[in-house]
This record gives C-alpha cells, structure tokens and sequence, in this order.
C-alpha cells in the first residue's frame, strides 16, 4: 500500500505560478521565496501588501505561507479561491493554482478533494503531464490504485523518460502485490536515475514483499552507501533493524 511518506518524498513541487504576468512581479518572487524560508514573516508581509492593494499576487503568497506554515486545509482553500478568479482570465494560469490547491489538500488529507482539484486543472490543461502525476498520488492516497496507474501509463506513453512516473507505478503495482512488475517498473526508473536512493529502497521493498530477504537487505545496505543521510536511509536502517530482529537473511 502506498503510504504518504513515500510519496511525500518522492515529489518535490515547485509551488510557484506560472502565469507570465505574475511570475515577473519582483515583490511576489521575494515574498515566495520568504514564504517558504520564514512563512510568519511572509504573511505579515502579505499582510501589508494586501492593504497597499496587492491584490492577485499578495493573495498568492498569503495561500503559499499558509502552506509553508503546515495549514494545509486554509492554503488549500485560497488557493481554490484565487484559481476560481485567475481561471476566467486565463484557463492555464487558473489550472496551474488548481494543482497548487490540489497538494495543499493532498497535504491536509483530503485526497478525494485533491483529485477533484487536479481532475479540474486537467480540464483546463488536458493531458498535462505534471498535473496526471499529481492526481496519480492523490488516487494513491486513496487507494485507488489502477486509476492512478492509468495516469502513470497516459504519462510514460507521451514522455518514457520519466523517471519519477516509472517510481510512482512501480510503488502502486507494489501495493497491488504485482511484484513483477514493480521490479520491472522500479528497474526503467533506475535506469534514468542510477543510484536513486528512493527507487532502491522501493526495490528493496519490493523484494522483501516477493520473499526475497537477502535481495531486500543488498538494496537497504546500498541504501545507506549511497546516501547515508537521507530520508530514504533513515527508513531504510529501521527496516534492516526489523529484518535482523526478525532473523532475516544476513
């Protein structure tokens, strides 16, 4: 089963917007980038801006510091706010804040509202291959996970070098225990990204599902080598302990 710490590890989202207009305005490039570093400031600096009739882009940072501060559902909902009134002016740039909503919910734990949100965004920018990655997550999260592997598979069937859609389908296949064809997913992904630490702990997860121990502790050990102070190290250290615990190959 694909849980939200492995795929909260896997994407990184660049939360900012891409409408033209927006993305040149100096003050809401400094007031994203002081949102993500210091998000209490950001609001009171948002704050001040909205007086001084900020209005689209201060309303913008205000969603994104709420979001930076872990106030998800609150983020989630100016952001659905500010895409409703950007998305009548212009389709992408409202499609591109939906799927800014759409991970603020996922983040709050509403995946059902998150897939509404992307299905939206997809709406406006049909066939978007970062917004059908997303909602592939937020069917994960929900367990629904051939729906999520039938945006994976729209994905890699325009862009197969993705490495990050071959992770995500290999992980959904895993939680389907097809175990075959999660080693074989997980196998293309590093083929793009040799020595990801996600795509070998994955690996090592998936053997360890297929009864294969000895593979599963090679892949956590090569886990550790290559990045011994990453997130995917430290879960990978907890499994081998609970493999040794257990009397698992050595």
């Amino acid at each position: 089963m694909i849980r939200r710490n492995l795929f909260s590890s896997l994407v990184i989202l660049p939360f900012l917007l891409t409408g033209p207009a927006l993305a040149a305005d100096a003050e809401l490039q400094e007031c994203l980038t002081l949102a993500e570093a210091q998000p209490d400031a950001a609001l009171e600096r948002a704050a001040g801006w909205q007086a001084r009739g900020g209005g689209t882009p201060a309303r913008l940072c205000h969603a994104l510091a709420l979001f930076h501060r872990g106030d998800f559902a609150e983020a989630g909902r100016h952001l659905e706010d500010i895409a409703t009134e950007l998305g009548q002016k212009d389709p992408r740039a409202g499609a591109a804040v939906l799927g800014r909503a759409g991970w603020a919910w996922l983040r709050a734990g509403d995946s059902a509202r998150a897939e509404r949100l992307y299905t939206a965004a997809l709406e406006r920018q049909p066939g978007d291959a970062d917004l059908l990655v997303d909602r592939a997550i937020a069917r994960a999260e929900g367990e629904r996970y051939w729906d999520a592997i039938d945006d994976l598979n729209a994905v890699l069937a325009k862009d197969p070098a993705r490495a990050d859609a071959w992770l995500y389908r290999a992980a959904a296949h895993k939680a389907l225990s097809n175990t075959r064809q999660a080693l074989a997913d997980v196998a293309q992904a590093l083929e793009l990204k040799p020595g990801d630490p996600e795509a070998l702990l994955l690996r090592g997860n998936v053997k360890a599902l297929a009864g294969d121990a000895k593979g599963a502790r090679d892949d956590w050990k090569l886990v550790e080598r290559v990045a011994p102070d990453s997130g995917p190290a430290r879960v990978a250290r907890g499994n081998l302990a609970g493999l040794e615990r257990s009397g698992g190959a050595k």
